[in-house]
């Protein structure tokens, strides 16, 4: 079973590589990604705010960041069972 301290890591690397997938760090005005695993309950908030002319819609790359951390920490627990 990965540790608490894996978990958390690889969800934040996945939604931290979607985020700058669509933008470039420079673009980004700032970025947040909060991620908690407590008692087996994946917690991931995330935060994107881009400039106005960006040509993405920042709600739909935190959306897409949150389930992409999701589905890491899934992949990961599947690796490991």
């Amino acid at each position: 079973m990965p540790s608490d301290e894996t978990v958390v890591q690889t969800a934040a690397e996945a939604a931290e590589g979607v985020i700058l997938a669509h933008y470039k760090q420079s673009e980004l005005t700032d970025f947040d990604v909060t991620v908690t695993f407590e008692e087996g309950v994946l917690d991931v908030d995330v935060y994107v705010n881009a400039p106005d002319d960006a040509d993405e819609d920042e709600q739909a790359v935190a959306d897409e960041a949150a389930r992409t951390a999701r589905d890491a920490v899934d992949e990961l627990f599947e690796d490991d069972g």
